[in-house]
């Protein structure tokens, strides 16, 4: 078989400007590796274990709440586990996973139940969250959030 200059040209080109695309079982090791941190991220808030949701956080953090007010990481945290109220319930529901590089998108039903500590009254709360992990020294952080009511 004769190959051409022209067909190695054109090889080589395509090889150039394709996206180099890792395999599909290492999209999903870090799929799972992600979904593991989240979980951890649901049970610390849950739990209101502050130095595990400082642990799985980015220090450039950005979390914004459903009322559109926006946190940093020691703000975020603080106000996560403050014990003003206490966790009764907390669900991601639905979760959906997506691997973009060293980023992971993730999107879920946040439905949760709490009780002010001061007077006792229960508040539930159902959100639609979007969150934005990366991947930084080897770990899935938590680097922007935001969410909106259902």
């Amino acid at each position: 078989m004769k190959i051409s200059k022209r067909y190695l040209a054109g090889a080589a080109l395509a090889l150039a400007v394709s996206p180099v695309r890792a395999p599909a079982w290492a999209a999903d090791d870090e799929a799972a590796a992600l979904a593991k941190a989240l979980e951890a991220f649901r049970a610390a808030q849950q739990a209101q274990d502050a130095k595990t949701l400082d642990s799985l956080c980015a220090a450039d953090l950005s979390y914004s709440h459903s009322d559109a007010h926006i946190e940093d990481r020691a703000t975020f945290v603080a106000n996560a586990t403050n014990g003003k109220s206490k966790v009764l319930y907390l669900a991601y529901e639905d979760p959906s996973i997506r691997i973009v590089g060293d980023t992971g998108i993730v999107r879920f039903r946040w439905i949760g139940k709490s009780e002010a500590v001061a007077d006792g009254k229960i508040s539930d709360t159902a959100l639609h969250v979007l969150q934005v992990w990366q991947k930084q020294g080897g770990a899935w952080k938590l680097l922007a959030r935001c969410s909106t009511k259902l």
